[in-house]
């Protein structure tokens, strides 16, 4: 994979934000990020970009290319859009906004391969949406969304922050052509999501592959899609506990490479999250090829979280990861905890 740092250009906030973001408490960053950036709003943009937290288009989310709520980077000065994406780069790590920006940036690659007859690519066509009040107090929550960048974060009484769903998607997954101003040919946005899991099925005896890989053919997209809250899986694949050590080992890795996107802190929390329900019932399981280039599709399940991943569209270089958790999207649980102790909230909240 070529670099990807150079195709950044002005999309990029300086190193020194992202360093001060990631030694912040996510919270706080957040928090004072987005007051920074909806201070630079005029009173139009401001109202676009901004809903109250319960208004029910806080779970109106996908990762198709289509009109958003929201205030688009397109619809930014300069200064504005260094604000947005100074926030943006509080929810993410420094990989995840890497990726982030590669994704926006494939739009480029797409408009031209499609010349036209395709949706709308439009790289800067990308929304950044507040519900509620930022602060270190109360409950609030911010979205940054377009074609195949999907990712939502829920503040709760100021403290706890939940950071799902979280989607990235690739189209291309490998960019096979030279397009003038666009990731050079050999980008792969995704790989380590391809190929951590495709080194791990590849490692498995024929015995434990006949439990891990559950179909010959890959489903044409994620299973739970873009729906408000994710469904539990069938329970299907190889257990945690089944892999020899050093393919338990390459299972957490392939987990790491999701956690991984978001901040330090975040991420270690997803993983004590997991840890704690219990690792040896996670289960991998694939479907489809496991040639490079062919169709396929994997997920990992655990009790709290799914991963899933699908590349099968566009002769299999079109890739759609995304986390979820069954409890957790959107803050829910961390909602339902708040408001069991503290009751008088509650209808204020709705």
């Amino acid at each position: 994979m070529r670099p990807i740092m150079p195709i950044l250009g002005a999309l990029a906030c300086a190193a020194g934000v992202s360093v001060y973001a990631q030694q912040q408490a996510p919270q706080t960053a957040m928090a004072t990020a987005a007051k920074a950036f909806l201070g630079t709003l005029d009173a139009g943009q401001k109202q676009k970009a901004t809903f109250p937290f319960s208004d029910p288009e806080r779970f109106n989310w996908h990762f198709i290319p289509k009109e958003r709520k929201g205030l688009p980077l397109k619809e930014m000065t300069e200064p504005q859009r260094k604000a947005a994406l100074d926030l943006l780069r509080t929810g993410l790590s420094e990989r995840g906004y890497e990726t982030a920006a590669t994704v926006r940036e494939l739009e480029k690659v797409l408009k031209q391969v499609e010349m036209g007859s395709g949706p709308v690519r439009d790289h800067e066509r990308y929304f950044f949406t507040v519900f509620g009040e930022p602060g270190d107090t109360g409950n609030w929550a911010w979205r940054y969304e377009g074609h195949h960048c999907a990712h939502n974060w829920t503040i709760v009484n100021g403290k706890a922050v939940a950071s799902s769903p979280q989607f990235y998607g690739a189209n291309p997954a490998e960019v096979r052509v030279e397009v003038p101003g666009a990731p050079p040919k050999g980008t792969r946005a995704l790989a380590q999501e391809e190929d951590v899991a495709r080194a791990l099925v590849t490692s498995l005896t024929d015995d434990q592959k006949k439990m891990a890989v559950i179909g010959a053919t890959a489903p044409n997209d994620i299973i739970t899609g873009a729906q408000r809250q994710a469904a539990i899986q069938e329970d299907k694949g190889i257990a945690f506990s089944q892999l020899n050590a050093d393919q338990q080992m390459a299972l957490q890795r392939l987990i790491r490479v999701y956690t991984g996107k978001q901040p330090q802190a975040l991420a270690r929390e997803r993983m004590q999250k997991i840890r704690a329900a219990g690792m040896d019932n996670v289960k991998f399981a694939w479907m489809g090829s496991l040639e490079k280039d062919k169709g396929h599709y994997y997920r990992v399940q655990g009790s709290t979280f799914l991963i899933e991943y699908d590349d099968t569209q566009n002769n299999a270089n079109h890739i759609h990861a995304v986390w979820r958790d069954f409890k957790g999207d959107f803050g829910m649980d961390l909602l339902a905890m708040h408001y069991q102790a503290s009751p008088h909230k509650v209808a204020a909240a709705r």
